[in-house]
């Protein structure tokens, strides 16, 4: 176990406490075994580690889509752990921004509609919304392609898309979970670039990966095995 949350300040954004998480698979699998980890606000770290290692639920744990059987989980100030399932829709809505491999997004909804609506299920007003979501879509170079919808996009281009809905409610994290695996090498550093822009604004990013050179972008490389974390470089 490799314990980062001594020193912490009021700067954290993340942090994780001696976290295990197992599951019952008709045996039970540990997942994550006494994990602690902390980000600080304007961070980027990446997570590298085999497959089965624990970084896909490292991600979910931060981002409210599981619990812990044990240990805390802080996003802000709010502990994940003492929160209900509803609570922790909120804080996903609200503090965690997620771009996912496949990109996840709405086939019928256009790129503008799909980066809005996180803002729709937010109650902010349409004219705002839309306001926003255009300006997200300028800010990764798609202010052309508003009325696209993602079929007519390239896979670069949809990426990018999904960078920007992530960053429609103005998260204080962004957790990108491979987000490079399913395009091109060309595109992929482009999309590298674009998150490494978006460190340099000050949002703070978690990436995952299994790739050394995708990882080399990040400024921190936690290294898992077998549920733990095994190394960090910086």
């Amino acid at each position: 176990m490799t314990d980062d949350t001594e020193g912490e300040t009021e700067q954290t954004v993340v942090s994780l406490e001696r976290v295990t998480k197992t599951y019952d698979l008709g045996g039970t699998v540990e997942a994550l075994s006494d994990v602690s980890l902390a980000l600080s606000e304007g961070s980027y770290t990446a997570v590298m580690g085999p497959s089965g290692s624990g970084k896909s639920t490292l991600l979910n744990l931060i981002g409210g889509l599981d619990t812990p059987t044990s240990g805390t989980v802080r996003v802000g100030r709010n502990d994940l752990t003492a929160l209900s399932e509803n609570e922790r829709a909120d804080i996903r809505g609200s503090e965690v921004g997620f771009v996912f491999q496949t990109f996840n997004l709405m086939p019928r909804l256009t790129a503008v509609e799909n980066v809005a609506l996180p803002l729709v299920f937010a109650g902010v007003p349409r004219a705002e919304r839309r306001e926003r979501a255009e300006s997200l879509l300028e800010d990764v170079g798609l202010s052309d392609r508003l009325d696209h919808k993602p079929t007519e996009l390239s896979g670069g281009q949809r990426q990018r898309v999904a960078v920007a809905r992530a960053l429609a409610p103005e998260p204080a994290v962004l957790l990108a979970d491979e987000p490079t695996g399913n395009v091109d090498t060309d595109t992929g550093e482009r999309v590298m670039r674009l998150l490494g822009d978006l460190n340099d604004s000050g949002n703070t990013i978690l990436l995952v990966t299994h790739e050394k050179r995708i990882a080399e972008h990040a400024d921190r490389t936690v290294r898992m095995l077998d549920g733990e974390i095994v190394e960090e470089e910086t």
